[in-house]
């Protein structure tokens, strides 16, 4: 129960901050336009808190705006509403559109503005995500990032890096001619490439030989392989590149200590406990975890006999005999033996971490360069969902939401800051696209005004409208599922 609790909690915190910094640049912009802002809201629904700004000053007149009668209705103060559905939010103005304007407040409402201001309120909302994005990133980079040193493990015979001679040792520094300073940034191009034909291009530097620098270019001492794939990891329900192509991380020696127990699965049911080390299985001693996990794969519905240290709460160190039958699951169209156990976390040594900082004054280049990939490899990532290469089982929703913000935020702040601005960008780029509903629809009608200096027919509007509510609705829809999927 706390579990959920802390993810709602962290839902509701990140949705908050997002929504206020987007409708506060429409809000803003509009001020700025001299357009009165009835509502500022964060959140839908009946409002939990309530509070009205001061009155605005009175607005001259425009000379190209004839009152023809004042009216006894008194301009008020914008509210400031906090509501029960912290699920967006909404900045309502002064609009004769949807409601009663008076003669002497026309100059004010929304729709009487032309065509250059409405379109820079309307932008302004999700610009003022990509402005949080590199502002946080601004920080981020100011106070030094952390990151894994992307230096290859041992990796399979067999496997596609192998075979393009790529070896363990080797340091990546550029994936496709993009600078690579952390496993993250290797990922991240990699997951660029998904569905595509083509050369990957991967630039190591050798073993023994330092990569690491605060540039964005690559070395040029850097070694070019190239892995040629096809139709690469096409409507994969859940793509794991780097695996796929057989890369490696070189990890640390890993203990086979346990660091994580599912309710009702073997492990705990045998009386496993977290924290448990196995040193042996049938009297084999253990190496590591690999080695522990490769041994319970192989022997599914087959009782085993694991030897157990158990450090006791005064220190002393008991050793027991567990018998632990995995259960049966299908994993890669193999059927392999499963028991329901994480491994404990394990330190990187200093040398194999990395921290990617910059000078205050000069953060704020690599911010933007960042908040710009993040931009780009969103609206990729949508066009490769909708026309296959990427699986729609991918989108992610608030449950989804919920679960990461609640991991980066115990993970500490550099963590929940990093996806506060992943998450900035992506509502950004979502609300731009040419939607009915969304941002980006009305910035179609209004480009179509300035071109064609005529509105977009009322009936067309209206049309618009009924057609995103549901694309919207079903796309909601879809995340919500894929949520539900995961968890089950």
């Amino acid at each position: 129960m706390l579990e959920v609790v802390q993810s709602v909690a962290a839902l509701i915190l990140t949705l908050s901050i997002l929504v206020t910094f987007h409708e506060f640049g429409h809000y803003w912009v509009a001020r700025m336009c001299k357009v009165h802002v009835l509502r500022f809201s964060v959140g839908f629904g009946k409002p939990i808190y309530l509070k009205r700004g001061p009155a605005p000053a009175d607005v001259p007149v425009p000379d190209d705006q004839v009152v023809q009668s004042r009216s006894n209705q008194k301009l008020e103060g914008t509210e400031f509403a906090v509501a029960a559905i912290p699920l967006g939010g909404y900045v309502k103005m002064l609009d004769e559109r949807e409601g009663f304007v008076p003669d002497d407040q026309k100059h004010l409402a929304f729709n009487r503005k032309p065509v250059w201001q409405r379109i820079a309120i309307v932008a302004a909302g999700p610009m003022a995500n990509f402005l949080l994005a590199i502002v946080a990133y601004w920080l981020l980079f100011a106070t030094g990032i952390s990151g894994i040193a992307p230096i290859l493990g041992d990796m399979s015979d067999e496997s596609m890096a192998t075979k393009a001679g790529l070896v363990s040792g080797q340091e990546i520094i550029a994936v496709d001619g993009e600078r690579t300073q952390t496993w993250a940034d290797v990922n991240l191009e990699l997951f660029n490439r998904l569905g595509d034909t083509g050369d990957i291009i991967i630039t190591v530097l050798e073993p023994g030989t330092t990569g690491f620098s605060m540039s964005p270019y690559p070395s040029s001492a850097g070694v070019d392989y190239r892995i040629q794939v096809d139709n690469w990891l096409r409507g994969e329900d859940e793509p794991r590149p780097a695996s796929n192509l057989g890369l490696r991380l070189q990890y640390p020696a890993t203990p086979a200590v346990l660091g994580l127990l599912l309710d009702g699965k073997p492990a705990i049911r045998a009386g496993l406990q977290v924290n448990d080390r196995i040193t042996a299985i049938d009297g084999v001693e253990i190496v590591d975890w690999a080695h522990w996990v490769e041994i319970v794969q192989a022997n599914p519905a087959q009782t085993l006999d694991m030897t157990v240290a158990r450090t006791l709460d005064n220190k002393q160190v008991q050793t027991l005999s567990i018998l632990v039958t995995p259960e049966q699951r299908e994993l890669g169209g193999k059927v392999t033996g499963y028991v329901g156990a994480g491994v404990a976390p394990v330190e990187f040594p200093p040398e194999m971490q990395r921290t990617v900082s910059y000078p205050f004054y000069t953060a704020l280049v690599p911010a933007i360069n960042e908040t710009w990939s993040l931009t780009t490899f969103t609206l990729r990532s949508l066009g490769k969902m909708i026309t296959g290469d990427i699986s729609a089982k991918n989108l992610s929703g608030p449950i989804t939401i919920a679960t990461v913000a609640k991991d980066t935020a115990k993970s500490g702040l550099e963590q929940f800051v990093r996806f506060l601005a992943l998450l900035s960008v992506s509502l950004g780029v979502l609300n731009l696209l040419p939607i009915p509903v969304l941002d980006g629809g009305h910035l179609v009608y209004y480009l179509f005004e300035l071109i064609t200096r005529k509105p977009v027919p009322l009936k067309v509007q209206v049309w618009g409208l009924q057609m995103g509510m549901f694309f919207i609705v079903g796309i909601m829809m879809l995340a919500f599922y894929n949520d539900l999927m995961r968890l089950w």
